[in-house]
């Protein structure tokens, strides 16, 4: 009892020194949180709608994806005759049957032309209406549609786009543009997470979307009374036999789910790996907290050991105040994180994915896992200054005036702080000469945990060195105040060296990052230079495929040389070697392509594989199963007749475009596939004539002013697109990583608080004999950024050689440019300053406040 009493009593009479610490753990444990209590209400906000619109048996196409998606390389969905309906409704424990035509292939614009499909990713829907529908909608403005020229809108697109009424709506689909005017306007009974839906009635979504009437794309079953889903399926199957797809309501929403888990998976991990980030920069705020608190109570301690407190009662005492501290932190971290969660509900709202607030999760495994976190990871942290506390002598106690000097770092943790940057600068050699990638980022990853840990033991070493030129170079200008700011940095080595590798941490992930970006753009940019030989680009940036109008509209654009069509036919190989490879790609264009992309090949030529009935392999997969060139592969295409190709080339893995394709040209491929079956292009390339590339780029761009789906590229832009899209992956990432440098700037505000209290004494007399409050909070200021540009410079090197190391492992990719940003790399350099500064304005307040004669009295 005494132990928690005295612990209560000092955690309440330094409650403001621990308020910043508290704050750490706060933030920590809310991202941790939030993003669990985020996903957990997505998931059950995908789960309610998935099983609300599935019917109790639904009966597609063999071809169609388990989740219900008809998706497919023609841009018409997979379907199924009208007779089916029939026999399904003539099974046995049927109710009701009824057929559905929707795609996911269709690109809807308004009457201007613009885009009315959603920003966030979410599917863009067009089907017809149905009972099934009926049961999660309800048309609240108009009615549904009837005849052709008519269609509904459901109310999210509608209020989002301003569409009314009688306004004109385009659907573009592999067939060409069918135009129809809003009837009605429909509103979801459950919450829609993001998709654009639009319904027409079924004859003309049959003739919009696949070209013909009298077929379906699904048959939407429900059970008789008595009858479960499981039986219901076995006796469809068996009215039906084996050439159909059924699934019962559970099958179609777990498949869903399952595409759902994927996503939300990857993005939940993600954030709370860099909640954990935010965490290990905590540790660095808490152990300075609790050492310098030891310290400053050094006296106090040395009391209580000589009435008879025992080390083990001390020790659990400072733990005690850890133990507070986590307690506090993460009970108000936990409520921060549901804020938090509630936050990014309403930021994808404004994109578009609308999630209600009544489907907010919060599982009790969520404010468990926050604060058993919170509360071990600070009492961890607590642990070392703790021990310290336990080993005062009595006597060194009552003989010590104000807090223990350690002048320099124990010769133990140097040689320890040393091996480990020293195994850890070996490991990341091992990754920059690895021949598999697999290998280097094995070894990659132990030399970023093992230099990381490394700087931090050495970093006390490190810091009377480095703060000692950065002082010559940044504070010497400001003459004695200057001195005596290093001097205050270098007074204790370890407590800068803890408070600038918290900086570290973040700042090293940034610079890391940055120089892999970069030299991902610069490798791209030099690949194309050296490989890209046609002027312009055609694609659809959503994923979508290219309609035959639209390539079409591209053939006859003037000023063109030559144009070049490239698809992408799924098909099984069986190699010379006799083994079948599953799930490939050959990738059929013109004979062409060749010259659009300078392909480098080991053997062979590439325009020979464009011959009829003949291919190009890669290089590690003709390695793999032994193929040269004359080798026979069987190639099974998907739905269609089995061809035997002669593979004409064997191209180089050593490029990044295209690496690893399988080439063959369109009309080999158009020898075995339908045409009806034949898929869309994915790409299409296009040249000038000679001199014509401004007049072609702008009669491009006019020809596909009715495909706006359609983005038309020249190089440059091409070059930029993939630019802005690292940038903007980049920019998500310090923007989380943001969380981590926001902890390490509190650390850096409690040290120096901390560093203020210890010295008020020695400010006290340094004012006594002249020093200004102006020179007083110059001074403070002045420490803050040294510490802060401390912490910077190892960050931002060690972040480097991350990168470079990284960079290194990537040219087995295919990217070989190494380029280090040197402008983001100094100018994260020169933040760093102003944060140091923004760092010390409230310590540097408080010390020029204080009353001089109070802080020479103290002891």
């Amino acid at each position: 009892m005494t132990v928690l009493k005295t612990s209560m009593r000092n955690f309440f009479a330094h409650k403001g020194r621990m308020a910043l610490s508290a704050i750490a753990v706060l933030l920590s444990v809310a991202f941790v949180c939030g993003t669990l209590v985020f996903t957990d209400t997505m998931n059950t906000t995908f789960d309610k709608l998935f099983q609300a619109t599935s019917s109790d048996v639904t009966v597609s196409a063999k071809s169609a994806s388990d989740t219900g998606e008809t998706m497919s390389g023609t841009g018409k969905p997979p379907v199924m005759p009208a007779s089916v309906l029939g026999e399904i409704r003539k099974a046995q424990g049927v109710r009701s049957a009824e057929g559905t035509v929707f795609s996911t292939q269709v690109t809807v614009v308004d009457a201007d032309k613009e885009r009315l499909s959603p920003k966030s990713g979410a599917p863009t829907i067009v089907g017809s209406w149905n009972g099934n529908d009926a049961r999660t909608m309800k048309v609240t403005t108009g009615a549904a549609p009837h005849g052709s020229g008519q269609i509904m809108v459901d109310a999210d697109t509608a209020k989002k786009h301003h569409l009314r009424l009688g306004d004109d709506i385009g659907l573009i689909t592999a067939l060409g543009t069918h135009h129809a005017r809003v009837s009605g306007i429909a509103t979801f009974t459950v919450t829609n997470p993001g998709a654009a839906i639009f319904y027409l009635d079924t004859r003309t979504a049959q003739q919009t979307l696949v070209g013909r009437t009298g077929v379906y794309t699904n048959v939407n079953v429900t059970a008789a009374k008595g009858v479960s889903d499981d039986r219901l399926k076995k006796d469809v199957t068996a009215a039906l036999g084996g050439g159909y797809k059924v699934q019962t309501a559970k099958e179609v929403a777990n498949a869903n789910q399952q595409d759902v888990k994927s996503f939300l998976d990857v993005m939940k991990y993600a954030m709370l790996g860099f909640a954990g980030i935010a965490f290990l920069v905590g540790i660095f705020l808490i152990v300075n907290t609790f050492s310098m608190l030891v310290a400053q109570r050094t006296r106090e301690i040395g009391l209580m050991r000589a009435i008879g407190s025992s080390r083990g009662q001390v020790n659990r005492s400072v733990l005690v105040e850890a133990l507070l501290l986590g307690v506090v932190g993460s009970v108000l971290g936990v409520g921060a994180g549901i804020g938090i969660a509630v936050g990014l509900m309403k930021g994808m709202g404004l994109i578009g994915m609308h999630l209600s607030t009544d489907d907010l999760t919060v599982a009790w495994t969520t404010p468990a896992l926050g604060l058993l976190l919170g509360v071990v990871v600070t009492v961890l942290a607590a642990y070392l200054p703790a021990r310290r506390a336990g080993k005062v002598s009595p006597m060194a106690a009552l003989r010590d005036a104000g807090a223990p000097a350690d002048a320099r770092a124990g010769v133990v943790r140097a040689l320890i702080g040393l091996v480990l940057t020293g195994t850890g600068a070996a490991s990341l050699y091992a990754a920059a000469a690895a021949d598999q990638a697999r290998t280097g980022s094995g070894w990659l990853g132990l030399g970023i945990v093992l230099t990381l840990l490394g700087f931090v033991v050495v970093g006390p070493l490190l810091a009377s060195g480095v703060v000692r030129v950065l002082g010559a170079v940044v504070l010497r200008v400001f003459g004695p105040v200057g001195r005596m700011a290093e001097r205050n940095a270098l007074r204790n080595p370890r407590r800068t060296g803890a408070t600038g590798a918290a900086l570290m941490i973040g700042l090293a992930l940034v610079a890391c990052l940055s120089v892999v970006g970069s030299s991902m753009v610069a490798s791209a940019t030099d690949q194309l230079d050296k490989t890209v030989g046609t002027d312009f680009i055609i694609q659809n940036d959503n994923g979508g495929l290219i309609t035959p109008q639209a390539v079409r509209a591209v053939k006859d654009t003037p000023d063109l040389g030559r144009v070049t069509e490239y698809k992408a036919v799924p098909a099984n190989l069986t190699t010379p070697d006799g083994k079948v490879a599953k799930k490939e790609t050959i990738n059929a264009a013109d004979p062409t392509y060749a010259q659009d992309l300078r392909t480098e090949t080991v053997s062979g030529t590439l325009a020979d594989a464009y011959r009829a009935d003949s291919m190009s392999v890669p290089e590690g997969f003709a390695r793999e199963h032994g193929i040269k060139v004359g080798s026979t592969v069987t190639v099974a295409f998907t739905d269609a007749r089995t061809a035997k190709l002669t593979v004409r080339a064997i191209t180089s893995d050593a490029g990044m475009v295209d690496k690893g394709a399988m080439y063959a040209s369109i009309a080999t491929v158009k020898r075995y596939i339908p045409a009806d079956r034949m898929p869309l292009d994915v790409l299409v390339f296009a040249t000038a004539k000679d001199g014509r590339q401004a007049a072609a780029y702008t009669a491009l761009k006019s020809a596909l002013r009715d495909y706006p789906q359609y983005t038309v590229r020249d190089q440059t832009d091409y070059k930029k697109a993939f630019k802005d899209q690292i940038g903007g992956m980049l920019n998500l990432i310090y923007g989380l990583l943001a969380l981590a440098i926001i902890v390490a700037v509190l650390g850096v505000v409690n040290t120096l608080a901390l560093s203020v209290v210890e010295r008020t004494r020695e400010i006290g007399l340094m004012r006594a004999i002249g020093l200004s409050r102006r020179q007083l909070r110059r001074m403070i200021r002045l420490e803050s950024v040294v510490i802060a540009l401390f912490g910077a410079l190892l960050g931002l090197g060690l972040g480097m050689g991350w990168g470079a190391t990284a960079q290194k492992l990537l040219t087995l990719e295919g990217l070989n440019v190494l380029d280090i940003p040197w402008p983001t790399i100094i100018t994260v350099f020169i933040a760093s300053a102003f944060v140091g500064l923004f760092a010390a304005l409230i310590p540097a307040f408080r010390a020029g406040r204080m009353n001089v004669l109070n802080a020479i009295a103290t002891e």
